[in-house]
């Protein structure tokens, strides 16, 4: 069996195509505790989280950590209802979704949805760190909750 690298798939890779998700955004985890789980990921990088704000609409409270180019974002529950509140009563403290940076999110959402993937908000709406987000449902995606992000400019 022909096993290509990762450099030769890129090589091969139709030039036409325009990269939709040009990098991972960032790594979410749900936490119960926002101040407890920041001096425990405050000891781990060597540095305090960068940015901590609430996101009134979700019914969360985030901060984001960056480590190398890499950032985490650790998202706590402001009410019983939000989604991150259902989520640590299912299935506890651990990491929520996988976040993208895109270019165009409204052109990747229509993307997305013509390629049958199920979009949970098909209109992007303010997220926390400047950014318009969407979500796929983990349904589609081998449970994994996928959000996609565009910079507001």
């Amino acid at each position: 069996m022909y096993r290509a690298s990762a450099a030769k798939l890129l090589f091969l890779r139709p030039t036409n195509k325009t990269i939709r998700m040009r990098k991972i955004e960032h790594i979410g985890i749900a936490v119960k505790d926002l101040e407890a789980s920041n001096q425990l990921f405050e000891k781990l990088f060597g540095a305090p989280a960068y940015k901590t704000e609430e996101v009134v609409s979700e019914g969360v409270k985030t901060s984001f950590f960056m480590n190398g180019p890499n950032k985490i974002e650790l998202l706590e529950a402001t009410n019983p209802n939000s989604p991150i509140a259902k989520f640590l009563e299912k299935k506890g403290e651990g990491i929520h979704h996988i976040a993208f940076d895109v270019e165009d999110i409204e052109a990747e959402i229509k993307r997305l949805k013509e390629e049958g993937f199920t979009v949970l908000n098909e209109t992007p709406k303010k997220g926390a760190d400047n950014k318009l987000v969407a979500f796929l449902h983990p349904k589609g995606t081998n449970g994994v909750l996928v959000e996609l992000c565009q910079e507001i400019v």
